[in-house]
């Protein structure tokens, strides 16, 4: 059954028009009157919905009855990422919520090619948020991962304070690393929350590696291969949330 995210107060019974991004979507699939769909609001659990009237511009709908249907992943994971250039940011918010992160920090580094300020990076989290809710869409989730205002790393490092049940990961192309793997299985039995900083293409500068280490970061690696920032980041995640 088609899925559309719609971030409005939803009630068994209630008649509504979809939001205009859903509406289109409902339109683009040619669905009629009496047609059936699911409706997520990203509060928890999901809606059946019935098209009631379809427009030239507006779908109206009558919702159903709510679902406690949840599919998110035991851990919540705070991905914090070096922006990686073009549009391979876009392909990683669409394959990092498909693996179920619970929320992510685009940040400018030292190395990073795009810096985000101002109107440009308003627009720039508006367009990832809409990313994160169309691969909610379509995986299945009816909660959508968080996408942060793009910020620097130093400003995002100096908020950070070290917790007892959040484990603090920095992906590291120093030494002094341990295995993601075996810090995963040795916080097994503690609440699962975690926090991973990783940098942009060409890894953070020695100066961030060192200061994400004072702040309590644990230095992590992924295996002897280097893999690009944004393979990186998704590896580290789905060794965490496909457990």
């Amino acid at each position: 059954m088609a899925r559309f995210y719609c971030p409005l107060p939803l009630v068994t019974g209630q008649v509504m028009d979809l939001p205009a991004t859903a509406a289109r979507h409902v339109q683009v699939l040619r669905m009629q009157p009496g047609h059936t769909l699911t409706l997520f609001n990203g509060e928890g659990g999901e809606f059946s919905a019935e098209v009631q009237h379809m427009g030239r511009s507006d779908v109206r709908v009558v919702v159903g009855e709510h679902r406690d249907v949840e599919c998110e992943a035991l851990c919540q994971v705070h991905l914090a990422v070096g922006m990686p250039a073009n549009e391979r940011m876009d392909w990683l918010v669409e394959k990092a919520t498909e693996l179920g992160v619970h929320r992510i920090t685009p940040l400018m580094t030292e190395r990073s090619v795009v810096r985000l300020t101002g109107e440009r990076a308003e627009k720039k989290q508006a367009h990832w948020q809409a990313v994160a809710a169309s691969a909610s869409e379509q995986c299945g989730r009816n909660r959508v991962p968080l996408i942060d205002l793009p910020e620097r790393l130093d400003a995002w490092l100096a908020r950070q304070t070290p917790q007892a049940d959040v484990v603090h990961g920095v992906l590291s192309l120093h030494a002094s690393t341990q295995p993601l793997n075996a810090l995963r299985d040795e916080a097994a039995e503690k609440p699962q929350t975690w926090v991973l900083l990783n940098g942009p293409e060409g890894g953070l500068s020695d100066a961030e590696d060192a200061a994400a280490r004072n702040k309590g970061f644990v230095a992590l690696s992924l295996g002897e291969r280097v893999l690009r920032a944004e393979t990186a980041a998704l590896g580290a995640l789905a060794l965490l949330t496909l457990v």
